[in-house]
């Protein structure tokens, strides 16, 4: 029984980790994409 609650305890784990590691992975580049096509259409600042 004490196998199982760690496999389901491991398992909830790794998706509350995985999760915002992905949407991080996702987001930093499409962020990036829309400041670098910003600059080049616009001249604004990649700061902003």
């Amino acid at each position: 029984m004490g196998d199982i609650a760690n496999i389901i305890l491991v398992g909830i784990m790794a998706l509350l980790g995985g999760i915002p590691s992905i949407c991080m992975f996702v987001s930093i580049p499409v962020i990036l994409a829309g400041k670098i096509s910003r600059k080049i259409k616009y001249g604004s600042s990649l700061y902003d």
